[in-house]
């Protein structure tokens, strides 16, 4: 296909599958969350807002958390097909990783979502609360044992090799917990919530735009800008932390996305530039002396290693781990500015009458999920040449098969991703052009039915009559 071998097209093809993939996680661990706080302040404050506005999210939750089902089910399947030599090697350590995760976390997700999604007139308030909880659990869960197993990639510990080759369990407290494992788990779900903030934060300024006293919308776009006022500087800090980790690791990686060639003492912060690899520099190069060093080792002299420190076949593509990162890092600063012009206009008493940082708050709706593909492409990206960093290649993982069988696999993956999820995101954009007060759920705000009370007209929790002692 175009010229490319096998292994450059599988490696496209899992790229492109996981690109798919990660959007609907990341929306999905945020919202489940959200959505727990919605039903908590809805029994706190005994207002219906809050519940209209849980409807109408769970009927987009229960879209976008199906679509990640099977995106991800898809994905997984690329592991015995593509990547067949990697799944032998490294099976005896990520196999029961992901093992666990579907016992566990989707288990627990898949359990309670039906209840939490049909269940509030069946089960009772406080139950149903019980079990969007668990639903939150379980998709935070989920992201504890991916990450686990995505960081034991990247910082192998806890692991021996046998005499066939493999690498095999010696200390599992150390392959689930490996040195990257806690910066990425706290990075990606700091990510997550970000994501969803600014989603909600975009449809509750949609419908303020139209309509400026609609509660929902006003529920909606507050809660989301608290979020972008906190978790946004929260995730910088985050950011640095996993940045001091990855170097600590994996240098290599931090050298590209830096664009840094030479090893030396005060290296500069290159804003942006010309990577060029051949040449071995950054053309064009707009730069702060020093404070790439400061940044990377709290010393403005520190010594920050460069990519000639390493042959050039342990280099990473440089020019897409060079953008990416900017990417990633230019939109969680736009995040920050958001969130801190929100905070200005609330104690203004102007959140709601601030059009223009509404607009705004529209046009940043889908950066978050733009932000967390960058920040994949960051990490998958940069680790190259290694599958297993600095121990097994990705050119040694590969299934021997021919170009032809990925080429068209890789042909099938683009025209039904299209097709299935191009349909799923337009259904789910039109699900959030509905205004917040008429959004309908997957079960309509009714009666709640208690033991021994025959349900009557809707009401609000407050005028809910008791059941009989």
């Amino acid at each position: 296909m175009f010229g490319f071998e096998a292994l450059e097209l599988a490696r496209f093809q899992f790229a492109f599958t996981v690109a798919f993939h990660i959007i609907f996680p990341s929306f999905t661990i945020g919202l489940a969350s959200y959505l727990a706080v919605l039903e908590g302040l809805w029994l706190w404050k005994k207002d219906d807002a809050y519940l209209k506005v849980f409807n109408y999210w769970k009927t987009i939750f229960a879209v976008a958390f199906g679509m990640g089902v099977v995106s991800g089910i898809v994905m997984s399947y690329q592991f015995g097909t593509n990547w067949s030599v990697f799944s032998d090697k490294a099976g005896p350590v990520i196999g029961p990783l992901m093992g666990y995760e579907v016992l566990t976390a989707f288990f627990l997700e898949a359990g309670f979502l039906g209840i939490m999604l049909f269940g509030l007139n069946r089960v009772g308030p406080k139950l149903h609360f019980v079990s969007t909880l668990v639903v939150a659990f379980g998709t935070l869960l989920s992201a504890f044992w991916i990450l686990s197993v995505n960081s034991w990639m990247q910082t192998p510990a806890g692991y021996a090799i046998n005499e066939v080759g493999q690498y095999v369990p010696v200390d599992w407290w150390e392959i689930v917990f490996n040195p990257s494992f806690p910066y990425r788990l706290v990075h990606m779900v700091l990510a997550a919530y970000l994501t969803t903030a600014f989603v909600v934060g975009a449809v509750g300024a949609f419908h303020l735009l139209r309509d400026r006293q609609n509660r929902g919308a006003r529920i909606m776009f507050s809660m989301a800008m608290w979020m972008a006022l906190i978790v946004a500087p929260l995730q910088l800090i985050a950011g640095h932390a996993h940045g001091e980790n990855t170097l600590e690791h994996q240098p290599t990686k931090i050298a590209a996305m830096e664009g840094h060639f030479e090893t030396k003492r005060g290296q500069p912060l290159i804003l942006f530039g010309d990577p060029d690899a051949e040449a071995e520099t950054v053309h064009n190069a707009i730069e702060i002396p020093k404070l790439g060093s400061w940044v990377l080792t709290g010393d403005f002299e520190g010594e920050v290693q460069g990519l000639k420190a390493w042959p050039k076949e342990e280099w990473p593509p440089l020019d897409i781990v060079f953008w990416s990162f900017r990417i990633m890092v230019g939109i969680g600063v736009l995040m920050i500015l958001v969130g801190l012009w929100s905070g200005l206009e609330r104690l203004r008493g102007n959140l709601f009458e601030a059009r223009s940082l509404q607009r705004l708050s529209v046009v940043m709706g889908p950066m978050g999920f733009v932000a967390v593909v960058a920040g994949w492409i960051v990490t998958e990206v940069g680790r190259q040449p290694w599958t297993i960093y600095g121990e097994l290649t990705t050119a040694a993982s590969a299934s021997p098969i021919e170009t032809p069988a990925v080429t068209s696999s890789l042909l099938a993956f683009i025209v039904v991703y299209f097709i299935v999820f191009g349909a799923g995101t337009f259904y789910l954009l039109r699900l959030m052009g509905k205004t917040p007060e008429g959004g309908e759920g997957v079960e309509e705000l009714g009666p709640i039915r208690t033991s021994g009370i025959t349900p009557g007209p809707a009401k609000s929790l407050d005028q809910q009559p008791k059941p009989a002692e």
